[in-house]
């Protein structure tokens, strides 16, 4: 073996003990949950929103960030339901790069997932006991749900991951909604599988135990857009994709068919100021095809305080994304005041 065990992580039940969640605070991330399957399954007419960083960097600015949408959403609850983006974990394409706060809590310093662990961990519970609202994370590593299994409120297959057989077992015992990511060269075929399996009840293995799961109704689709093979990017989020990608879906015969729309990666180019136009046109297609409306759910979108991205080796601008570029919060303040007068 040519592994070097640098330290061993805390157990998921050591970890609790150590950041534990209130009484209080559980049984509010259980009814914004409960919230979150309702716009899923159709029973809670909400647009879901899923928005924040491309990833969470710093503590103190995410937590800044969710409670400013915090106070938006107590404007629009009538017609938006918001659930933070809170990613705590990084793909990368090549391996190279900043792999988010569970490897390096401190950008600057050193990797280090002893205590980028306990960091995620104490973000999340800090973002629910502050906003009142329950954040999302990515599925990068699937042993790695455990240690959040009771904080969040929603999680994501990233493009990379969905085929993954380990990614689509585990969501298959996640109580939570789950999004999976059409594939990186846009195949939805993939995504489709990956939906079915998840829904799908299993027995595999999982963080060394032999393990049953009953499946999870609440896994849906994610359209991001793909890359072809002259590396031109194929958006999926245009009135026809949508017709047919539904038409698929519902073939399917799967629970609850949802879509959300992930306005950035391929559907933008990564054009990070196009994401307004891009959720403006969707909910436009939305009033034209009764089967658009009825599957597509909210979008999934990349935002932050300051617009743009830095680079990580000099990262001092506060709230400022160090990864894909976001949004700004003045344009996502006025965005999502804007959709919510088009419901």
């Amino acid at each position: 073996m040519s592994f070097d065990y640098v330290r061993e992580l805390p157990s998921p039940d050591h970890l609790k003990e150590l950041l534990p969640v209130s009484r209080a605070t559980a049984e509010m991330r259980e009814a914004r949950v409960d919230l979150i399957k309702k716009v899923i399954s159709g029973d809670y007419e909400r647009l879901l929103l899923i928005i924040g960083p491309c990833s969470a960097d710093n503590e103190e600015a995410v937590v800044d960030y969710i409670s400013r949408l915090a106070k938006v959403q107590e404007k629009v609850a009538d017609k938006i339901l918001i659930v933070p983006r809170v990613y705590t974990n990084k793909p990368r394409t090549t391996g190279a790069g900043y792999k988010g706060m569970m490897h390096q809590p401190d950008p600057s310093k050193k990797p280090n997932a002893f205590e980028g662990i306990k960091a995620i961990r104490h973000m999340h519970i800090r973002v629910m006991e502050e906003t009142g609202l329950v954040a999302a994370d990515e599925m990068l590593y699937p042993d790695n749900f455990a240690f959040l299994d009771d904080v969040l409120g929603y999680v994501a297959v990233g493009a990379r991951s969905v085929e993954n057989q380990q990614h689509r077992l585990t969501c298959s015992a996640v109580d939570i909604p789950v999004g999976m990511k059409n594939g990186t060269g846009g195949d939805v075929e993939i995504m489709f599988n990956a939906i079915k399996a998840a829904q799908a009840s299993h027995d595999f293995i999982f963080r060394g135990w032999e393990v049953s799961s009953s499946g999870n109704p609440y896994a849906h689709a994610v359209l991001r857009g793909g890359v072809n093979d002259k590396g031109m990017t194929i958006p999926n989020y245009h009135f026809e994709d949508l017709q047919w990608i539904g038409s698929q879906y519902e073939a399917l015969g799967v629970q609850h068919p949802a879509i959300i729309i992930d306005t950035n990666h391929s559907n933008s180019g990564k054009k990070y100021e196009q994401q307004p136009r891009i959720a403006s046109e969707v909910m436009h297609s939305m009033r034209y095809d009764p089967l658009v409306k009825k599957l597509v759910k909210g979008f999934m979108i990349e935002s932050y305080i300051e617009p743009g991205a830095q680079k990580i080796e000099d990262h001092r601008i506060y709230g400022k994304s160090i990864t894909d570029p976001c949004l700004g919060w003045r344009e996502t303040e006025a965005m999502i005041y804007e959709m919510a007068e088009k419901l």
